[in-house]
């Protein structure tokens, strides 16, 4: 219980950038809690929150990847459909026009 509680409190810490990926140590650790959902989960297990973000917990660290791109340039937008995890880049100024320079 003891190594739950502190992996809790190491994810507490730990702060989401608008970074593509991020981690946190859990050393010892029985499960990982996802910070989106906060659910828990086992060491050696997978799972993709609501968010979309897919994580991985193992005995030492906790890695979760959002996916997502988060930078397009020009008359450009970025649709989520979180239901579904798809996102689509929309041009606000040509509809059905193409966008560039989609990034994270």
């Amino acid at each position: 219980m003891k190594s739950v509680f502190v992996g809790f409190v190491l994810l507490a810490l730990v702060t989401v950038s608008h970074a593509a990926c991020w981690s946190a140590r859990i050393n010892g650790a029985t499960h990982c809690q996802d910070t989106v959902d906060k659910t828990w989960h086992p060491v050696g297990s997978s799972w993709t929150n609501r968010k979309c973000t897919k994580c991985s917990c193992d005995a030492n660290l906790m890695k979760c990847c959002d996916g997502w791109p988060t930078r397009v340039y020009g008359d450009c937008i970025i649709k989520y459909y979180y239901k579904t995890c798809t996102y689509k880049v929309i041009n606000t100024k040509i509809p059905g026009g193409t966008c560039s320079g989609v990034g994270k």
